[in-house]
C-alpha cells in the first residue's frame, strides 16, 4: 500500500469506520504486551489523541514487537474494531505490522513520564512527540491560519517586507547585522572604519526589527495591507517574555484614524481567539488541564483567578475598556498596591513607562476586563507616532490582556511632514536615511493607523504556557541558537 493511503488518527476519530480494513501510521508513544497480546499507543500528530493498536502474538512475531518500543515509528494494518476497554470507542486490530524507524528504549529521551519544560528545551528537536508541545504547535497553526483568514476576509492584502533592511524602525540600535565581510579582515577606509561600500549591499545592513515603515508605503497604494513574518532583535534579554527571533502580525491602514485602529485591532483579538476555541477544542482542553495543574504548584495568593478556557472566553464576553494613559496613571497612583509598595516600580509621577506588572493590575484588578490604553507621553513612545494637540502625547494604543500585559502596540502614524521630521530631528533620525518614508507625506498623504501584535505573545496567551520559548519551535535566545 502507497504511503499516501494511510488513515490519520484524526479521521478514524471522526468516522469511527467499524470493520474497514486500514492502513495507520505513527509514533510509538506505549507499549504494554503479556503473552497473549501486545497494546501499542500510537499517535501520528494529527490530534492530541493516541490511537490503540492490539497486536496478537500468533500473527505479529516477536522480534517485531520487540522493535515497537517508545519512539518507534510503526505502519499498521489491520481492521477497526470496537474497542474492548474504556477510553476509546474503537481500536485497531493489527493483521501486519512494519517497522519504519526503530527507537533504542536505552536512549531514547522521551520516556512515558513528565518531563520538565527545561529538559525539554534541551531536545528541542523531539520535544514535539510529547502531548504538551504537539498541542501547541497545533494551536499555532490554527491561530496563523486565523490571521490570514481574518485579514484576506476583510479585503487586506498580504505584504511579504524585506527581512534584510537598512532602517532600524524603532531607533532602539538592538540589530543583528548582515555581512559577507571576513570578520578577521574586513576592508577599512582611510580613517579606518569598517569600509561598508565594499559589502554585498554597499551599505550597512541588518535583520529588520519591523515591517511597519515598509507596510506603511504598500498602505498609501493598497490601503489596507498586513504583514506577518519574522523579526529579530539582539536584546540581550533572558526573560519569559522575549526571543531575538519572532513573528509579526503588522497591518497598516491608510484612512482609520486612532479609533479605527483600536476597533480593528479588538475585532481581530476577538476573531483568532474564538478561532482557536472553535478548531482547537481537544487540544484547549488538554493544555486546559495543564494550565490548572501548574497553578497548584503555586502559593495560593499567586494563582490565577481563571482557568484557561475561562480566560479565553473572558476577553471574548468583555468588551475592551479604553482609557488614557493620563487616566492609567492616576488609577496606579492612588491604588493600595502603589501605596503599600507592592509594586516593584512605583507609579510616583506623569511621564512614568508602564511595566508589566502596572498593566496587569489594570486588567485583573482594577477592570477584571482587557483594556485599550492611549495617548500616552510622546517621549516613550517611537518618532512615527501622530502628535496630539497637548504637545505632551501622541495618538499611541496598547492592548493589555490577562496574566500576560501588553500584546498589541499601534498607533494612528504622524502624515504630517512638518510634524514628522521635527520629531525625526528631536530624536536624532537622519532624514536623509528615511527619504524614501517621508517621501509618503511629500506625495498624497493621508491619515493612517496601525498596530503591531507579537505573534508569539498571541500563542503563549491561548495556550497558556509560561515561557514564550515554549511556543516557537526552536526559540532563538542569548546563546541558544543549537537547532
Amino acid at each position: 500500500m502507497a504511503f499516501n493511503k494511510r488513515v490519520k488518527i484524526k479521521t478514524i476519530l471522526d468516522q469511527n469506520p467499524i470493520g474497514q480494513e486500514i492502513t495507520l501510521m505513527g509514533w510509538v508513544r506505549t507499549k504494554r504486551s503479556n503473552k497473549n497480546v501486545s497494546f501499542i499507543a500510537l499517535n501520528d500528530g494529527s490530534i492530541i489523541t493516541n490511537y490503540q493498536v492490539v497486536a496478537d502474538p500468533n500473527l505479529i512475531s516477536e522480534d517485531i514487537l520487540k522493535k515497537c518500543s517508545t519512539g518507534a515509528c510503526l505502519k499498521v494494518t489491520g481492521i477497526v474494531v470496537e474497542s474492548q476497554g474504556a477510553g476509546q470507542s474503537s481500536e485497531l486490530n493489527a493483521k501486519s505490522i512494519e517497522v519504519l524507524g526503530e527507537a533504542d528504549p536505552e536512549k531514547y529521551p522521551l520516556q512515558p513520564k513528565k518531563h520538565s519544560l527545561e529538559f525539554l528545551r534541551d531536545i528541542a528537536h523531539l520535544r514535539m512527540r510529547t502531548n504538551t508541545f504537539s498541542a501547541v504547535f497545533r494551536v499555532r497553526h490554527a491561530l496563523a491560519f486565523a490571521v490570514h483568514k481574518y485579514f484576506n476576509d476583510k479585503g487586506f492584502f498580504y505584504i511579504h517586507t524585506p527581512i534584510i533592511t537598512a532602517s532600524d524602525a524603532e531607533g532602539a540600535g538592538e540589530t543583528f547585522r548582515v555581512t559577507t565581510f571576513d570578520l578577521m579582515n574586513p576592508p577599512k577606509t582611510e580613517e579606518g572604519k569598517i569600509d561598508f561600500k565594499q559589502d554585498f549591499f554597499e551599505r550597512e545592513t541588518n535583520l529588520t526589527v519591523s515591517g511597519q515603515l515598509e507596510g506603511e508605503l504598500a498602505a498609501m497604494a493598497l490601503a489596507e495591507i498586513y504583514t506577518f513574518g519574522p523579526t529579530f532583535r539582539a536584546e540581550n534579554s533572558n526573560t519569559t517574555r522575549h526571543l531575538a527571533e519572532f513573528w509579526m502580525i503588522e497591518p497598516e491602514m491608510a484612512f482609520y484614524d486612532a479609533e479605527d485602529n483600536q476597533d480593528l485591532a479588538e475585532d481581530f483579538l476577538k476573531y483568532v481567539i474564538n478561532y482557536a476555541l472553535e478548531h482547537c477544542a481537544d487540544d484547549l482542553k488538554f493544555l486546559d488541564q495543564r494550565a490548572a495543574e501548574e497553578e497548584k504548584s503555586k502559593p495560593a495568593d499567586q494563582r490565577a483567578e481563571l482557568g484557561l478556557i475561562d480566560k479565553l472566553k473572558f476577553v471574548l464576553e468583555n468588551d475592551f475598556v479604553r482609557l488614557t494613559y493620563t487616566e492609567a496613571i492616576d488609577i496606579l497612583r492612588n491604588s493600595n498596591h502603589n501605596k503599600k509598595k507592592k509594586f516593584q516600580y512605583l507609579i510616583d509621577s506623569w511621564g512614568a513607562d508602564l511595566q508589566s506588572e502596572h498593566e496587569r493590575y489594570l486588567v485583573e484588578k482594577h477592570f477584571k476586563k482587557p483594556v485599550i490604553l492611549t495617548d500616552y507621553p510622546k517621549d516613550i513612545k517611537a518618532f512615527y507616532m501622530r502628535q496630539n494637540d497637548d504637545g505632551k502625547t501622541v495618538a499611541a494604543m496598547d492592548i493589555l490582556f490577562p496574566g500576560i500585559g501588553e500584546i498589541v502596540g499601534g498607533s494612528q502614524r504622524e502624515e504630517r511632514m512638518d510634524k514628522l521630521t521635527q520629531r525625526m530631528r528631536e530624536m536624532y533620525i537622519p532624514e536623509e536615511e528615511l527619504w524614501w518614508y517621508l517621501d509618503t507625506r511629500r506625495f498624497g498623504a493621508t491619515p493612517h493607523a496601525g498596530f503591531g501584535l507579537g505573534f508569539e505573545r498571541m500563542v503563549l496567551f491561548v495556550t497558556g504556557m509560561g515561557n514564550i520559548r515554549d511556543v516557537i519551535a526552536f526559540p532563538r535566545t542569548p546563546g541558544n541558537a543549537e537547532f
